[in-house]
């Protein structure tokens, strides 16, 4: 009895040592963790939550230790909830690669609008070799290429995706859009993009090539009628028109150019947006503005971007420009209430469209961007945003430079007064 009273009592003073042992080591290593993680002086650095401590840590160390094979062994089959959604994680072995798996997964997209891009699935592989990072990024049969450069102050990352099918994108959002399954989508994308962290400055270069759609009916629309101003008679305004020119200075300059996207303008447009982290600056052209007005509704999410950009295509080749710059002209928003050249015409000017002067079809034209805004500033104040009205001014085409500089002039001292009631049909 002794012995096994005596035999315990080591026993449980060997377990109340290696308690302690254990307990010191883990702080130990706690603490050489801490360390190993905690940036050096002009490292690039954030703050993560741990509990309810926030610890500064060093970026690039979590990179190298994250893709350190002893280390990443230790995260395969494990998961991580983020704001993308559910991360599943995966080491193989033989290539010394770590697979991140989101599914499904929501991506912002600030440049496109509010919300985020949705899909089913997005792949992410990593490898490491010294202070180079490379792997790919994928979703559906969409396959990005990518590889950085990493150190103590950043990460610069190259992304190329070759020409890859447009259909193959689109049917990413297929759940989401429905013209996806309706239509016949022809000709391939492709990008190279340089990202700098962590600014996040960064460059786009976007190839599009045989972009065509077929399958919409948007040759029905050439029939279409305004949704307000009911009544009043199409303006039929010519391409040569002081309105039709001065609206296209204001809102699509190449729109004799381009197969109804602006590329460089979309390009333009995703980069300042990003930058601002709101839409800043908007880069539809009068096609895909048409699109919007008469199908896709004025929604600012991405998906309603994409689904505009397919009929904006179709219709350059259904319509034809003059067609699109007409039923654009008959239907565009100019105040609450008020679609259409001609009913904007007579209610800021009591004229038809057809006459009005070089200055109020500036007018009118400068308010495009915000015609709601601008109409209210107006009748409050007898002015709308003359700054933009001096920009649409000076990129009006054809017009001598000298008639121009003498419009923006004249423009600085008009004086129309505000609108009142709906002037009445003759």
């Amino acid at each position: 009895m002794r012995m096994t009273v005596k035999t315990l009592w080591r026993a449980l003073t060997l377990l109340g040592v290696a308690t302690v042992a254990l307990a010191l080591a883990g702080l130990g290593l706690l603490f050489m963790a801490r360390q190993a993680i905690k940036p050096a002086p002009g490292e690039w650095a954030t703050s993560v939550h741990v509990g309810p401590a926030t610890v500064q840590v060093g970026v690039p160390t979590l990179i190298w230790l994250g893709t350190t094979p002893w280390i990443s062994m230790l995260l395969d089959g494990r998961s991580l909830t983020t704001q993308l959604g559910t991360i599943r994680m995966q080491w193989q072995a033989d290539s010394e690669t770590l697979a991140l798996r989101c599914s499904p997964c929501s991506i912002p997209a600030r440049g496109l609008g509010t919300g985020a891009l949705h899909f089913d699935e997005a792949n992410l592989l990593v490898r490491r070799k010294g202070s180079r990072l490379e792997g790919s990024l994928s979703s559906g049969h969409v396959v990005a290429a990518w590889d950085g450069v990493l150190t103590p102050q950043s990460l610069k990352l190259q992304i190329n995706l070759p020409a890859t099918p447009i259909r193959d994108g689109y049917a990413l959002f297929a759940s989401v859009i429905p013209e996806v399954q309706l239509a016949t989508i022809d000709g391939t994308f492709s990008l190279r993009a340089t990202l700098y962290l962590p600014s996040g400055n960064y460059t786009l270069t976007p190839r599009v090539e045989g972009f065509a759609v077929q399958g919409l009916g948007t040759g029905s629309l050439a029939a279409a009628n305004s949704t307000c101003s009911a009544g009043l008679r199409k303006s039929r305004l010519r391409a040569d028109s002081l309105l039709a020119r001065a609206v296209m200075a204001a809102e699509d300059q190449r729109f004799f150019e381009h197969a109804g996207f602006d590329l460089a303008e979309l390009t333009a447009s995703f980069q300042r947006n990003q930058h601002e982290g709101r839409i800043e600056r908007g880069a539809s052209t009068l096609s895909q503005q048409l699109a919007r007005l008469l199908v896709t509704g004025a929604e600012r999410t991405p998906t309603r971007k994409l689904r505009e950009l397919l009929y904006a295509v179709e219709m350059e080749q259904t319509l034809g420009k003059a067609r699109i710059l007409r039923l654009y002209l008959d239907s565009a928003p100019w105040g609450s209430g008020i679609c259409g050249a001609e009913a904007a015409a007579r209610q800021y000017f009591g004229i038809r469209a057809r006459e009005l002067d070089a200055g109020q079809a500036v007018w009118l034209a400068a308010m495009l961007h915000h015609p709601v805004m601008e109409a209210d500033h107006w009748a409050t104040t007898g002015r709308i945003n003359v700054a933009r009205a001096h920009w649409v001014a000076n990129a009006m085409r054809p017009m001598p430079r000298s008639e121009r500089d003498e419009l923006v002039n004249s423009l600085a001292e008009v004086d129309w007064p505000a609108p009142a009631a709906r002037l009445p049909l003759p």
